[in-house]
């Protein structure tokens, strides 16, 4: 695949815990992840590589006194991604000339400046990983293409602890939105 020119890449929330949730403690989830941050750090080795395309690091945070959770606690979800306990993975870390977003929603433009960035970036083409594949990667990519964006989520550089079902079914859903915006790592040249 030819990386079109005004493309960024996101990671959204590639980032690990002092404190990671139970489900990551399981042997399947932990391989799941395994093989989704591998992805990732290719992904990532591989816009290194091209140089000439912005790279934005995406991480949720949230106030260690969690009064900005909102709604967010009301499902499933538990107390998670708090400053005091939050990095990034380390081997796609931000490095030098590489952008950070800081979210607190499920979005990576609610409430953040994603979106000056890119505009400011010239960005037309968005080239999105990360996790989870069924929360954030989801509501940042729907956000991005009612935006205008062109979006390619890469498949495999996805990560979720849901079923494969669900994450099939984002999958869908964004390939429902624009045709053929779900890619494989092995699409990239």
């Amino acid at each position: 695949m030819q990386i079109p020119e005004n493309s960024a890449l996101l990671l959204v929330d590639v980032q690990d815990s002092k404190n990671p949730p139970e489900i990551y403690k399981s042997d399947d989830q932990r391989k799941s992840r395994d093989f989704y941050h591998e992805n990732v750090k290719k992904v990532t080795e591989y816009f290194r590589e091209k140089g000439n395309v912005p790279i934005i690091h995406v991480i949720e945070l949230h106030r260690d006194d969690l009064v900005d959770f909102g709604r967010e606690l009301d499902g499933s979800e538990n107390i998670h991604c708090l400053e005091k306990d939050s990095f990034f993975w380390e081997p796609t870390a931000p490095i030098d000339g590489e952008y950070v977003i800081q979210k607190r929603r499920y979005s990576a433009f609610f409430g953040t400046d994603l979106e000056i960035l890119l505009r400011g970036l010239q960005t037309e083409h968005l080239f999105i990983c990360g996790g989870m594949t069924d929360i954030c990667v989801h509501y940042t990519a729907v956000e991005a293409h009612q935006m205008d964006y062109h979006i390619h989520v890469v498949r495999e550089a996805c990560g979720t602890h849901s079923s494969v079902e669900d994450a099939e079914a984002v999958f869908d859903s964004i390939n429902y939105f624009q045709s053929n915006s779900v890619i494989s790592v092995r699409d990239l040249d």
